[in-house]
């Protein structure tokens, strides 16, 4: 299969390797310096694109992905805000993006748990939940992506939520995202339900980027021959 990469830090570095390892070929690299490559015939005879930058340049690379006709992998957080918008636009124009706030096998696993335990634990109201996420001192957003993705999927299954806030809440419907941004922690995230008598922990702790960049081209070999807005649920089928 021949690949695209969109961002050259240290994320594409290591999916460049994991590609090469798994038999693809990397057709065309996207960075800074670059950007006019994505008109480039390199670039469009790509099978697939997968792409990790920031959210101020996610969306324009998206759309240059659309009019080169690559489907997309991408796992840049930080623009949901605008996600109803892109949806429609793959819609209209037939293209392609698979998009995850995480892309280790390990977490879409977790994500599973996480919602069944929330549709437990409704039957408890007097568990109370918060969420605590660490991670490395680069990344920009907090909460991170994948604790926002976490916290929707338990505000969807707890009818005693119905938002998430940072840090503290201050209202029974709220659930608070405590992020800590530490060291080199590649990810850590903890979902604590705790009542007067007890309290139950679920945590997922990632000890390398690997689990992201195999999980991003796992995606990307699931990708290449699918049309429309595609997640870890359709590649895990949970």
């Amino acid at each position: 299969m021949k690949i695209a990469l969109i961002g050259y830090g240290k994320m594409g570095k290591t999916i460049e390797r994991i590609a090469l390892e798994r038999g693809h070929e990397i057709v065309s690299i996207i960075d800074v310096d670059n950007a006019n490559d994505f008109e480039s015939e390199a670039f469009k005879s790509a099978d697939v694109a997968i792409e990790f930058t920031i959210p101020q340049v996610a969306l324009g690379n998206y759309r240059r992905t659309f009019a080169a006709g690559v489907p997309l992998v991408s796992g840049t957080t930080g623009w949901t805000e605008e996600l109803p918008a892109i949806k429609k636009e793959i819609e209209a124009g037939n293209n392609t993006l698979f998009w995850s706030s995480n892309f280790s096998i390990g977490v879409g696993i977790f994500m599973a748990i996480n919602k069944q335990l929330a549709t437990i634990m409704n039957q408890f109201p007097n568990y109370n939940v918060e969420m605590t996420e660490v991670h490395h001192t680069q990344k920009l957003d907090a909460p991170s992506g994948t604790g926002i993705t976490l916290a929707e999927g338990i505000l969807e299954k707890l009818d005693r939520k119905d938002c998430w806030v940072k840090e503290t809440e201050s209202k029974s419907n709220e659930m608070a995202i405590k992020s800590i941004r530490e060291g080199q922690v590649p990810g850590i995230h903890t979902i604590r339900y705790e009542s007067e008598v007890d309290s139950i922990t679920i945590t997922h702790d990632a000890k390398s980027r690997e689990g992201f960049a195999l999980g991003a081209v796992v995606a990307a070999e699931f990708t290449a021959n699918k049309k429309g807005f595609l997640g870890m649920e359709d590649l895990l089928k949970f």
